[in-house]
């Protein structure tokens, strides 16, 4: 028999953490139910292939619209918030972001924060105090804007206790954690940091921030950032256990899929070298709780990051089919995306962005898909 479009009723909670596959949600039914309807028919999986699926938001995104409501009935599993670790902070510490918390929680919806931190790990100020806890360029220059240096034992241990102060504030539901490296600034050239890469100094880095947050959380993982100038994997820093691969193709294209190994991407990269990169550092990092941060909703990257530029989200269903295809091959199974910018204003001028259709094929594809 097909139960393809078929309505059940399932728990929220249980509907969240999949035992429904290949259900989207149609309405609510009482403050503990959903009414949800097959998409794949019959032979649609117990539970979905993709373990998380995620969106990541700024704080704008959180203020103007109900974001914990819309991933609910989209069938997502996890809202991230994004850039800045004392901006997310004090979002979380107001009145706002705990009803955002606790609103979550009734909808059982993990959190996280993923986070350009490194100017709230080192504050910029201490450069007058020891120069030497910043990175030096190319020129022989320490410079305070961007960074750190990973022999600079000062500079890794008010990291890392910045880092366990944040992770106080902003405890992740899923033990998750995400501190990243400046945006696409280079790391450190000293004689000490030269002979590295700046994906083996991050990863250096990293394992030292994770025994520091695992001080306050004992299960805590932390991501390494594939991206940008640590796309290429390490070669001499081996991932501590806990460190978790995350790849952001942010070079690619959007109208042809990642699998379209000769489109020419963003900055002169092709589609095949970021596919290259992220089975090297599968192959460095391993493919267990390995995450994808994509950018298919991310009306920020599509507008070049100028608010005047907004425009609608330029979906396509059979990029994004072939993308998850692309990345269930490899046994990845944490999808998120960003969606900066899908706020309160994007709605009025542009209505519902696709995010139940994001939502609805991460839980109707199957392992069997690959």
């Amino acid at each position: 028999m097909d139960w393809r479009g078929c309505t059940w009723r399932v728990s929220r909670r249980d509907f969240l953490k999949g035992l429904g596959g290949g259900l989207v949600a149609t309405e609510a039914d009482g403050a503990d139910t959903v009414r949800v309807q097959t998409v794949r028919g019959k032979d649609a999986p117990d539970s979905p292939f993709f373990l998380t699926r995620g969106v990541v938001l700024v704080i704008q995104d959180l203020r103007t619209l109900d974001w914990p409501e819309r991933a609910w009935r989209a069938g997502l599993t996890t809202l991230a918030t994004h850039i800045f670790p004392h901006e997310v902070a004090a979002f979380i510490q107001s009145e706002a972001g705990q009803t955002f918390l606790r609103r979550c929680g009734e909808l059982g919806l993990h959190v996280e924060h993923e986070l350009h931190a490194m100017s709230d790990l080192l504050p910029r100020q201490l450069f007058e105090q020891d120069p030497t806890m910043f990175p030096m360029n190319e020129k022989g220059d320490r410079v305070r804007e961007y960074n750190l240096c990973v022999h600079s034992q000062a500079a890794v241990q008010v990291a890392c206790e910045n880092a366990a102060k944040y992770t106080r504030i902003l405890r992740s539901t899923t033990g998750r954690y995400f501190y990243w490296i400046d945006d696409g600034r280079p790391m450190c050239r000293c004689p000490k940091c030269r002979g590295l890469s700046d994906s083996d100094q991050a990863l250096l880095l990293e394992n030292r921030l994770l025994e520091a947050i695992r001080q306050v959380d004992s299960q805590a993982r932390l991501a390494h950032l594939a991206y940008a100038r640590t796309l290429e994997p390490p070669k001499q820093v081996r991932p501590a256990d806990g460190i978790f691969l995350e790849f952001a193709p942010i070079e690619r294209r959007y109208d042809v899929p990642l699998s379209r190994r000769d489109a020419q991407s963003l900055g002169g990269l092709t589609h095949g070298r970021l596919l290259d990169a992220l089975d090297a550092n599968l192959a460095w990092f391993g493919s267990e709780g390995a995450q994808v941060l994509e950018y298919w909703l991310d009306v920020s990257r599509f507008a070049g990051w100028k608010r005047q530029n907004v425009r609608p989200v330029p979906w396509n269903d059979e990029v994004f089919g072939d993308d998850l295809a692309t990345y269930g091959r490899r046994r990845i199974r944490h999808i998120t995306t960003f969606a900066a910018w899908i706020d309160g204003e994007y709605v009025r001028r542009f209505g519902d962005p696709p995010v139940e259709r994001y939502g609805a094929s991460l839980q109707g594809y199957a392992a069997r898909d690959m």
